[in-house]
């Protein structure tokens, strides 16, 4: 008897979970414990994190999963360790959701770097507008650089207080090139720090960054363990055994 875990994360993986339960397989669909306002899904959600390779290795075997879907953020590289380890231990078969990175084109202006800390370092001297598109989890190393002003963006308002002071917008995406071209303008922001996350949902700021002008601090993806890995839902529906109505 097939039963699935969805590790979500991506906007894709919402889809996916749609897809699956159309499909009528049985599945779980985690939430990490950063989440507190989860959007709705049609499969029944967890929230919380597992407590490691271990936690994660006996949930599987409590609740009878025989394959573990890793549709999380391209930066949650702990998350998809932890799940590589689990999955190994337990003898479950894996597969990752992994969407491309984006891609320069003409016109981008992209500084890129390897981590939050190497985007820290090379903002500009003089004091400006910044727009910080990292998630509120990785801010901490711009407290070094408080002569700028920042703009945040969160879906969740944050528990405790910021390290330094910024504009503060709760939103949840996906969003428009025009509404991105509207806030950068209104606010002013002429730099922008984005991790190369993919996808659709969160690209419309690069490309409004681009027809501005603007630079983008790019970070770099980390390195995430080798393990199955497929770019569109179809695939990870031939995995499961079933066709689907979605063409990527």
């Amino acid at each position: 008897m097939m039963r699935a875990l969805i590790l979500g994360g991506i906007a894709d993986a919402s889809q996916l979970a749609a897809e699956i339960a159309r499909a009528r397989i049985d599945a779980v669909y985690s939430y990490g414990g950063r989440t507190r306002t989860p959007a709705d899904q049609p499969l029944p959600i967890r929230i919380g994190g597992f407590g490691g390779v271990r936690g994660l290795a006996d949930y599987i075997r409590r609740e009878n999963i025989t394959h573990v879907i890793d549709a999380t953020h391209p930066f949650a590289a702990e998350m998809s360790g932890n799940a590589v380890e689990a999955c190994a231990e337990t003898g479950t078969p894996l597969i990752a959701l992994e969407r491309l990175p984006w891609t320069r084109v003409p016109g981008d202006n992209w500084i890129k770097v390897a981590d939050v800390n190497a985007a820290a370092a090379v903002l500009p001297e003089p004091p400006t507008n910044i727009f910080l598109a990292i998630g509120r989890q990785h801010i901490a190393p711009f407290a070094t650089r408080p002569e700028h002003a920042y703009t945040l963006r969160f879906v969740d308002p944050p528990e405790a207080p910021l390290p330094f002071t910024a504009d503060m917008i709760v939103s949840r995406g996906p969003f428009t090139i025009e509404g991105e071209l509207e806030m950068l303008r209104g606010r002013g922001i002429t730099c922008i720090v984005a991790r190369n996350s993919g996808g659709d949902g969160a690209r419309a700021k690069i490309d409004a960054a681009r027809m501005l002008g603007l630079p983008v601090i790019m970070i770099s993806r980390p390195q995430l363990p080798e393990r199955l890995r497929v770019e569109s839902m179809a695939e990870i529906m031939q995995w499961l055994g079933h066709s689907t109505r979605l063409g990527a």
